[in-house]
């Protein structure tokens, strides 16, 4: 299959688990009744974002995966059709937390898991306070709609992740996260991040000649003090924007993706040929110095 049709779901969230879980799963059908084949939510969209706050008591949100969401959405995926990538709070074992993607196929089987890799620890994302770092390294899921690979929010900063995911034959890289402004800095800040964080995953696009999907959460939470930024986007394998969400509004958006393209930007430009893997070894090191 060389064309796919991917859907966009772009949603504010509540402080009811049950009632995300029905609005995504409501977004979901939306999507798919548009023509979606593989639908993407964003990160952990069946809360607010929480960890702005180091608060034991959020630990409650975690479930099994697979578990009662994964269920719910299997059914969805089986009645429409659809794969559904699904960002969900993980409870692995008493004190032991992910942050964590399930990947729920078109006939509704669950393929599997991938765990966030790089946890961030900063203002109002406390995440290091929830989440051990994921250990099953990267992954690919084979849909009945193409090879998809999966990284989480931190993980989109690094393009060492992204060539791995590519290298394992991912068709496309799917990044559900969740990021936004502090809503008391100033505009050219905020358009100085925004533009960072679109600039570096299309540039993972372009490095792997794949097309990129970026799903990110919108509104504003933390009693008004964080405007999630939204700007969900869709690259194909040479960087192009094919879609680009606003930063205020709920939006489901469905884009179709040529996936023999990325053979043509891989010949065109032949980055994944040219690489000189035999001089890449200092990379394992945290610093190149004498020490």
């Amino acid at each position: 299959m060389s064309k796919v049709k991917v859907g966009v779901v772009q949603m504010s969230c509540t402080a009811s688990k049950q009632e995300n879980l029905e609005k995504a799963i409501a977004k979901v059908k939306e999507a798919a009744a548009k023509g979606a084949q593989i639908v993407c939510l964003q990160e952990l969209f069946t809360s607010l974002y929480f960890c702005d706050v180091e608060d034991y008591d959020n630990f409650a949100l975690a479930e099994s995966i697979p578990g009662p969401s994964t269920d719910a959405l299997s059914a969805v995926a089986k009645e429409a059709g659809v794969v559904i990538i699904a960002s969900l709070f993980e409870k692995r074992t008493e004190g032991l937390y992910h942050n964590t993607t399930a990947v729920l196929d078109a006939d509704g089987s669950y393929l599997g898991k991938y765990r966030k890799m790089h946890i961030p620890d900063d203002p109002a994302f406390y995440e290091k306070f929830y989440f051990t770092p994921g250990d099953l390294g990267y992954k690919v899921f084979k849909t009945r709609f193409g090879r998809i690979g999966i990284l989480i929010c931190w993980d989109q900063w690094y393009p060492e992740a992204s060539r791995i995911t590519a290298l394992m034959g991912a068709e496309i890289l799917f990044y559900p996260t969740a990021i936004g402004w502090a809503t008391d800095q100033d505009e050219e800040t905020n358009k100085d991040q925004y533009n960072a964080w679109q600039t570096i995953q299309r540039s993972h696009a372009v490095a792997n000649g794949v097309p990129v999907v970026s799903v990110n959460r919108v509104g504003y939470e933390q009693d008004g003090a964080m405007k999630f930024w939204g700007g969900s986007f869709v690259t194909n394998g040479q960087g192009k924007l094919l879609y680009l969400a606003s930063h205020d509004k709920e939006e489901i958006e469905v884009i179709e993706l040529d996936l023999s393209e990325s053979d043509y930007f891989r010949k065109h430009w032949p980055f994944l040929r040219d690489r000189r893997i035999d001089t890449y070894s200092p990379i394992t090191k945290r610093f190149i110095d004498e020490d």
